[in-house]
């Protein structure tokens, strides 16, 4: 039996604001055709979302708008937006937006009648006909009931309004103020909107933030957290990095650090693109130099760089940088580097991530550094940094920029867990480099090691970290009966391994004569008892001769003898007697 297939899911229109960020918490825009409520403060940013939201409607989307002010007039909102770069009377002119200031002065209006709003719509509605307006902003809802004593008619005269907009099938965008237990001034705002958004402006230590949230979206499902956002001389950003899924792409691509003996502790090939790199440790460390290796790195490679400080200038770090080998400037001069460099409390953390996250779209670079990440903890809670430093990671890996991140840890050294960072974002690093300070025999050396580094082989063993006027260079430490040596200790072992290599060698070469001496006595005695054998086997051949000849000589003999002695008997001599 087939397996049925569960229906698409549909989701309801959507206009899209053009808001950075804020099309992605909503998941494509506002509701089409349908009001959305934006609830906040004095100086929250209701004028300046709506106004955006109009001038990117008729702008990037041609979809005409009609604004109708209470409390400002088209020259005064013309004024205040220009700063943003709107230019609300070219669109004017242009007619792709219609500005409308009501007058509206409670002490100046007499009741001679119930309530309503039908002024209104004819207002608006002619308004909406003479461009083809397909969005509608009305800055604020509480300036048409200021003063209304009569709760009922006020209720009534919301719904009718909301109810109104749906009915002409534009989109609508409804700024009100906040109330002081509820959501909104009256209340009743919330509930008769399709969308709600809600925008605070906080003070926290002195240092203020803006914040957005969507409270409610029917039909949709949308982002429900809080968001930071900004207000700068682009806009309006909002950056929903906790709506960032997990889907970012993962280069296999490996560059380098700038420091090659560290590229062979990882692999023989740096780290991967795109990739995040804490670099942790205690002061005087180097972390600050690891930093800069990394951003000299990708710039001789021709690539882009940001460097953000939050303790030096950037004449400071340009002028430390160069007493070890490190010459930033040529890059600043060429395009390839930017420092920016500010105080953290200059600002919110939010404001700070904003900024980066501008820096880095308008920059394009391919290694950001930020040196160091723990000055941003200064009087805050680590709940709230960490969840800030997780959507900078997360933005970084989306567009496969690599991250170098500082860390200051508390101490001289690690007296505890290594683990135990002081922002407790090392989980979310891909490569760790951990930095001490060894201090031995009345001195102090550095170290550095790998703590983890993924999808790579990686060293396990702790590397003398040297910093001269040369660069920056790993060395191996020794290890000896008192522990690590480095640093003089380190010397002084080199000397003392020089010396007995020497000696060693000196042995060798001694031993190595006296085996040559004694195998040429060996080859001495061999060729002289080959000699004595050679002269023995000579005087058996001639003692074996001389034998020889003798037998021949005998033999000789004998056949004369007789020879001799048959010649006689033939000439008469006497046959001699035998005896008996």
């Amino acid at each position: 039996m087939p397996r049925k297939t569960a229906p698409a899911t549909t989701s309801i229109p959507k206009a899209p604001t053009g808001i950075e960020g804020l099309d992605q918490i909503t998941g494509g825009g506002l509701p089409s055709g349908r009001p959305t409520l934006v609830a906040g403060s004095a100086g929250a940013g209701k004028t300046m979302l709506a106004t955006e939201f109009l001038v990117h409607g008729a702008k990037e989307f041609s979809e005409p708008g009609v604004m109708l002010m209470f409390e400002e007039n088209s020259k005064e909102l013309s004024d205040n937006v220009r700063s943003l770069g709107f230019d609300l009377q070219k669109l004017v002119n242009e007619g792709k937006i219609v500005l409308d200031h009501v007058h509206i002065e409670r002490s100046e209006i007499e009741e001679t009648g119930q309530y309503d709003l039908e002024g209104l719509f004819i207002r608006l509605g002619h308004a909406i006909d003479s461009i083809g307006a397909k969005r509608v902003v009305l800055d604020t809802v509480e300036a048409l009931f200021t003063g209304l004593p009569d709760q009922a008619v006020l209720r009534a005269e919301l719904r009718r309004l909301f109810r109104w907009l749906k009915d002409r099938k534009v989109t609508a965008l409804i700024t009100g103020e906040k109330g002081e237990s509820t959501l909104t001034k009256h209340g009743l705002e919330e509930y008769v909107a399709d969308c709600v958004i809600s925008l605070d402006h906080r003070v926290d230590g002195q240092i203020s933030t803006r914040r957005l949230r969507v409270v409610k979206y029917r039909g949709s499902s949308h982002g429900t957290n809080e968001y930071p956002f900004l207000i700068s001389e682009r806009g309006i950003s909002v950056l929903p990095i906790t709506s960032l899924k997990l889907d970012h792409q993962a280069p296999s691509e490996r560059i380098p650090t700038g420091i090659p003996a560290l590229d062979e502790m990882l692999g023989g090939k740096g780290v991967f693109r795109g990739s995040s790199v804490l670099i942790s440790g205690s002061p005087g460390t180097g972390k600050s130099s690891v930093s800069a290796s990394f951003v000299d790195a990708a710039c001789s490679r021709g690539e882009k760089a940001l460097l953000f400080a939050y303790e030096e200038s950037p004449d400071q770090i340009i002028r430390n940088m160069r007493s070890i080998g490190i010459d930033l400037e040529r890059w600043t001069k060429k395009g390839l580097l930017q420092i920016h460099a500010s105080r953290p409390t200059l600002q919110g953390l939010e404001q700070h991530l904003l900024a980066m996250h501008g820096l880095v779209l308008s920059f394009k670079p391919s290694v950001v550094a930020v040196d160091p990440i723990s000055n941003l903890t200064l009087q805050r809670d680590e709940a709230e940094v960490k969840p800030t430093l997780m959507r900078l990671i997360d933005f970084l890996k989306l567009h496969k920029i690599t991250g170098i991140f500082t860390s200051l840890t508390q101490g001289s050294a690690y007296s505890g867990n290594p683990e135990d960072s002081q922002i407790g974002v090392s989980s979310l690093m891909d490569a760790w480099l951990l930095l001490r300070n060894h201090e031995q025999n009345g001195e102090r050396n550095r170290t550095l090691y790998v703590l983890k580094s993924r999808g790579m082989p990686h060293s396990n063993q702790v590397r003398e970290f040297i910093l001269s006027d040369k660069g920056i260079d790993l060395v191996d430490v020794y290890l000896g009966s008192e522990g690590v040596l480095t640093g003089s200790s380190r010397l002084s072992q080199e000397a003392r391994e020089k010396a007995a290599a020497s000696i060693s060698q000196q042995e060798h070469q001694r031993k190595m004569r006296k085996h040559e001496s004694r195998r040429l006595a060996l080859e001495a005695q061999i060729a002289m008892l080959q000699a004595e054998a050679a002269s023995e086997a000579a005087e058996m051949e001639f003692s074996a001769a001389q034998e020889f000849l003798r037998e021949e000589v005998a033999k000789n003999e004998l056949a004369s003898l007789v020879k001799s002695r048959r010649g006689r008997v033939a000439a008469g001599e006497p046959k001699p007697k035998e005896k008996r």
